[in-house]
């Protein structure tokens, strides 16, 4: 349950960005497409983060003291860029554009997902 709780949390993280930016988009033509196309997208968005993002933070340990963690927010939007070019080569109408895209997109479900996640019992 926690697991189906946290796709939906980042689905509406992701729609948000999709909302919010121009370059993050989901070009699904009718709405039940596009919630599945988000709720897709966010489990792989959550398997690049699990996977990719603790050896991202182990080699880049010195980059995050360096910058006083603004290193992440890079990261985060790499991932975003990342999680797009597998959404495409899946065939999922997802995409982000560039760099500036995936950083504000990336800004802005990281922002969603905690204040979602506040929402939400652990239990």
């Amino acid at each position: 349950m926690k697991f189906l709780i946290r796709v939906a949390v980042s689905a509406i993280a992701l729609w948000a960005a999709t909302a919010l930016v121009d370059g993050v988009d989901v070009t699904a033509a009718s709405t039940g497409r596009q919630v599945l196309t988000l709720l897709a997208v966010a489990v792989i968005f959550g398997l690049v983060n699990a996977f990719l993002k603790p050896l991202i933070q182990a080699f880049g340990c010195a980059f995050y003291v360096l910058t006083l963690g603004l290193f992440a927010l890079v990261v985060n939007a790499a991932l975003l860029v990342l999680t797009s070019g597998l959404a495409n080569a899946l065939r999922l109408p997802f995409h982000v554009e560039w760099f500036w895209p995936a950083f504000w997109g990336a800004l802005i479900v990281s922002v969603v997902s905690w204040l979602l996640n506040l929402l939400v019992a652990d239990d």
